[in-house]
């Protein structure tokens, strides 16, 4: 494995923004052993490898824990099986981005690909893709992860039997007042909605007990507009974004837009994997598997609706995951087939990517997560 160290020029001048750690999860093999940290300093642009932070086995997706001593890493071929999966705890070394393997649990299920830690800390919500299983597991005083305290199998089918005969649950997400967990699945076209009791680590259906999209559509990852009072909800399958409002108070996602994350025109095949609204509250940037290329949308203020900016390459191919850093300066987007991390910056008025030309070199990258430091 090998990085690249870079410097740019900072797009928010004067900025206090101090020190981050960057964890990148991978799927392993020849090109890849694990989770990989680097540290970017959003004052200067700088971003420095620190090599492989712990040696783990399919590290698809990464959380890290509120008090930033602790790492959640799912395996999703871990376990018993092709299918079986854990969830890894780490103890998390802010001086030197290393982490050490503390303990491993069951995920509660086949296939885990998304998890999320609660905002008390106390708890791990896991979604499982091969199963189509949501499970909750607790988090001890010291790290450490108990066995699943709540679990709920989802059933039903849609209407593609090659990719939705069953539950594929692909995204654990809570709401910001900690009360609800959404879970997008993409066998069910649906976002199951639950009741979230993070002292007792159970999940509940809510009332109503989810809000779906077109048939076909295949919902995978899910975010909050950072005003809590917008959804929007990135479909695998349909190449789309639905957006919803929110009603807070009991858990309720209504549909308001569908919008293609794709230019008209295009007849390739390409499949949507990640979504994020950008800090400011004012754009959703979503990327293109297969077109290669990260869909940048102006977000409606008062209506929660998105207009289409445009879709910048990625320079690599198969964008699975993307993260903007916690200033919003830059974009980071991970390509998996092409073992690169392109940086670009982010137009702060319009929402534009402009690629920088820098890259990082890491093996089959497929979850970035920013963690300040200080």
């Amino acid at each position: 494995m090998t990085g690249i160290r870079f410097s740019l020029v900072p797009i928010l001048a004067g900025s206090l923004w101090g020190q981050y750690l960057m964890y990148v999860g991978t799927y392993t093999g020849p090109d890849s052993n694990g989770i990989y940290a680097y540290r970017f300093d959003a004052r200067t642009g700088d971003v420095k490898p620190l090599g492989l932070a712990a040696e783990t086995k399919n590290p698809s997706f990464l959380a890290i824990h509120p008090n930033r001593k602790f790492l959640y890493a799912v395996g999703e071929s871990s376990g018993a099986g092709a299918w079986g999966g854990s969830v890894s705890a780490f103890a998390l070394n802010r001086a030197t981005g290393k982490l050490t393997f503390l303990n491993s649990a069951s995920s509660g299920g086949k296939g885990p690909c998304h998890l999320v830690v609660d905002k008390t800390g106390r708890n791990v919500v896991v979604a499982n893709y091969g199963s189509g299983a949501t499970a909750v597991l607790p988090v001890k005083p010291d790290g450490r992860l108990g066995e699943p305290s709540s679990t709920i199998q989802h059933t039903g089918s849609s209407v593609d039997r090659a990719r939705q005969e069953g539950p594929h649950a692909h995204s654990a997400n809570l709401s910001p007042d900690n009360r609800f967990a959404f879970v997008a699945d993409l066998g069910l076209d649906k976002i199951l909605v639950y009741k979230f009791d993070a002292t007792k680590g159970t999940i509940a259906p809510n009332t109503p007990p989810f809000a779906t999209v077109a048939p076909g559509s295949g919902p995978r990852h899910f975010a909050f507009h950072p005003s809590g009072k917008f959804a929007y909800v990135i479909n695998e399958m349909g190449n789309t974004v639905t957006a919803f409002s929110y009603d807070a108070a009991g858990g309720v996602l209504t549909s308001l837009q569908t919008i293609s994350t794709l230019p008209q025109g295009f007849s390739g095949k390409s499949y949507c994997a990640e979504v994020v609204v950008h800090p400011s509250g004012k754009f959703l940037y979503g990327s293109n598997r297969g077109h290669n290329s990260i869909a940048v949308f102006a977000i409606d203020p008062a209506k929660g609706t998105l207009t289409a900016i445009e879709q910048t390459p990625t320079g690599g191919k198969w964008p699975r995951n993307f993260h903007i850093d916690p200033t919003g300066a830059y974009l980071f987007a991970a390509n998996e087939q092409s073992n690169d991390i392109f940086l670009f910056r982010i137009d702060p008025a319009t929402g534009k990517l402009t690629p920088t030309g820098k890259k990082l070199e890491v093996g089959k990258p497929v979850c970035i997560k920013f963690m300040p430091v200080k």
